[in-house]
């Protein structure tokens, strides 16, 4: 009996293994190829801190996304609202106990680590409204009990992540619960509703920003206005980007940043060195790879069987794409500084984590894509 049961464990594995999606899998080892040979670029062509530590977390986090994707896809039902409140708890611990750096009030210390909850919840507010709409009819997704509920699960962590301050990651949250809304089938008026109340509210919203916040967007509006200082940074990065022309400038090549030229390029601003080094043509396929990556997210939530999978792979899929096209249109002068990180690319744990633990997510919806949630 004990010799049947371990083989059974095994051929279970092996089956987990089999069934694990090799492209997307190999697109995010690629993906993660990339980022740190563009992180040893940051770092001067050395392996530095900001090298050692990306490797490190990548590693790490790889690992724990397949060990994420293991676990059956019912168990993340269930933890959709407990990991919710979770991350609500760390976000009212972190304003009232966390790590303050730059002004903002972001990071729990975990002695080892340092989490940025706010990050976490990006992922936890889909699951959260995932799991909220999985047993919903369309006919009461429409519900004044449905629509408050998933406006007080948006609002409430939204509201708390504006406090700490930080205005560019309360809104990423914000789209990512509003996009599971969206494919949960709410009424296309609610959505006119509230961008029409956006844009009239606007000036009254632009009233209570804070200084450097309205200084951001003043030099969005125009960054000469101030060119040796808020305007320096994205003046820089779309000298950066249009210096690289067709092919770049080869790898370990680019003089905006190798001469300090560039600040945080690190970070946010990663794309600017990448496309400074690899040119029109090597932005293009990091473009491909995202996208390649995202059609596969797609297509597990398309084959899985529970209403619930496919609310978080849709909702994960298009909410990646955004936070894409926020960041590549921040460095190009085509949006605001939001402080918004490229996946996976971008220097940042609790980014790179919060992203691995949806591929796990996903991974999990594809191994277990035959496993229904009643």
């Amino acid at each position: 009996m004990y010799l049947k049961s371990k083989l059974e464990n095994k051929n279970n594995f092996l089956s987990k293994i089999k069934n694990i999606d090799l492209i997307l899998f190999v697109s995010i080892l690629l993906l993660g190829f990339i980022s740190l040979a563009t992180m040893y670029s940051t770092d001067g062509g050395e392996i530095l801190f900001h090298t050692k530590s990306h490797f490190t977390k990548f590693v790490i986090f790889t690992f724990l996304m397949l060990a994420i994707s293991f676990l059956n896809i019912r168990f993340w039902f269930s933890l959709g609202y407990l990991g919710y409140l979770v991350i609500i708890v760390m976000l009212i611990w972190t304003i009232n106990f966390g790590i303050t750096a730059s002004g903002s009030q972001r990071w729990i210390n975990l002695y080892y680590i340092n989490i940025q909850p706010s990050e976490l919840m990006k992922i936890f507010i889909i699951l959260c409204l995932a799991k909220f709409f999985h047993r919903k009819r369309l006919e009461t997704v429409n519900s004044f009990y449905s629509v408050i509920i998933s406006l007080i699960i948006i609002f409430l962590p939204m509201s708390l992540v504006i406090i700490q301050p930080d205005l560019g990651t309360s809104l990423l949250i914000s789209i990512s619960g509003i996009i599971v809304l969206w494919f949960a089938g709410l009424n296309n008026k609610y959505f006119f509703y509230s961008i029409l109340i956006s844009v009239l509210s606007l000036p009254f919203i632009i009233s209570f920003l804070k200084p450097y916040q309205k200084l951001r967007v003043l030099t969005f509006l125009n960054p000469d206005r101030d060119p040796l200082g808020a305007g320096y940074q994205i003046i820089q990065s779309k000298i950066a980007v249009g210096s690289g022309g067709l092919f770049g400038k080869g790898y370990l090549k680019g003089t905006q940043s190798y001469l300090e030229f560039l600040p945080e390029k690190h970070t946010d601003f990663i794309f600017t060195l990448f496309s400074e080094e690899f040119g029109f043509v090597g932005s293009v396929f990091l473009l491909l790879l995202y996208a390649v990556i995202i059609y596969r997210i797609i297509k597990i939530g398309a084959l899985s069987r529970s209403y619930f999978a496919k609310l978080f792979c849709y909702s994960f899929g298009v909410s990646m794409f955004v936070y894409i096209v926020i960041n590549m249109s921040m460095v190009l002068g085509l949006l605001p500084i939001v402080g918004s990180p490229l996946p996976i690319m971008s220097y940042g744990g609790s980014s790179m984590l919060a992203t691995m633990i949806g591929f796990g997510i996903v991974m999990s919806a594809k191994i277990h894509s035959d496993q229904s949630i009643a």
